[in-house]
């Protein structure tokens, strides 16, 4: 990777992933594209940075030309809950976006990583220890888009020779940028409402267990797998990638040993807890420790302890 663009700069990953790309290949060599301007006014004081919708395909290829970008980092999603009500327009961003972001990458022969999620697989999928190669009829229209992207993405590197490459995210839980309505949210929301109010209400039942990651080693996950020699890998679009398996329960018994005051409730929320239910609780990720080398290093204490100590000198 040379130059580099990341399209969806101002999320929640994007926001982390470009000082992390900053970091390996250069300041001068990551360019921060965003749909909203305020983010990229907040982004400029530490990037290159472009107001950039997705869709605009023109647009797009322009910022490609001027910067000479020969990686693409497609990062623009309506999330899982968020998406659920309004499935046409989630369908119309995610999959617009990946489209412009194949046709893209096929003209100017870019490399093109756009992550997956759990999310695509469904009810039928085998929950625990999910394997790479399964069963994925997911029942969101977020996982329904997340399946049609890593088909077209192998469709576009089998046909076309574009270097596709992704991974399924479980949720991805980090101090920086506040998530933008995942139904893994609970995961990053807890600490805050911890430290504030020694209080969280859970909108997932306490013995929902699910994968999730610590930012870090979801940023290490991106660039890892993009610097990976392409002959070792076999399934390209996508790898499952996980750290740690928990359930509400446990997260917060891990925050009330650290603030013993800290006290939970359960006010379900029956979309989210639906769309969890057809999620894996836990996921192999043998193929992509087997093809790139994919070892985290945060585990669940590990994380609950800088997440704490991180968003404490935040609300200071």
């Amino acid at each position: 990777m040379k130059n580099i663009v990341v399209v969806g700069a101002g999320g929640q990953i994007g926001t982390e992933l470009v000082p992390h790309l900053q970091k390996r290949y250069g300041e001068d060599h990551v360019v921060a594209a965003d749909i909203n301007p305020e983010m990229c006014e907040k982004l400029r004081s530490m990037a290159i940075t472009e107001v950039l919708d997705a869709l605009d395909i023109q647009a797009y290829k322009e910022i490609l030309k001027k910067y000479q970008i020969d990686s693409i980092f497609n990062l623009v999603a309506l999330l899982s809950a968020t998406g659920e009500k309004n499935p046409q327009l989630a369908w119309q961003i995610n999959m617009g976006a990946l489209l412009n972001s194949l046709e893209l990458a096929k003209e100017y022969r870019c490399a093109l990583f756009t992550p997956s999620s759990i999310g695509a697989f469904g009810h039928n999928t085998p929950h625990r220890q999910t394997p790479q190669d399964t069963v994925m009829r997911p029942t969101t229209i977020y996982g329904v888009c997340k399946v049609t992207g890593e088909l077209l993405s192998d469709y576009y590197y089998t046909r076309f020779g574009v270097d596709t490459r992704s991974v399924r995210f479980p949720g991805i839980i980090s101090n920086g940028a506040l998530p933008g309505g995942g139904t893994t949210d609970y995961a990053v929301e807890i600490f805050y409402e911890a430290i504030k109010k020694k209080r969280f209400t859970s909108p997932l039942p306490a013995d929902t267990y699910l994968d999730m990651l610590y930012m870090p080693d979801a940023l290490e996950a991106c660039t890892q797998l993009m610097e990976a020699d392409p002959s070792t890998l076999i399934h390209r679009n996508s790898f499952n990638v996980t750290a740690m398996s928990f359930c509400p329960a446990d997260l917060c018994s891990d925050i009330k040993k650290r603030i013993p005051e800290f006290e939970v409730e359960y006010r379900v929320n029956p979309v989210m807890q639906e769309i969890a239910a057809s999620w894996p609780d836990s996921m192999d990720d043998s193929c992509a420790r087997q093809e790139w080398g994919w070892n985290p290093v945060w585990d669940r204490p590990s994380m609950v302890d800088d997440m704490l100590l991180a968003i404490e000198k935040k609300l200071v």
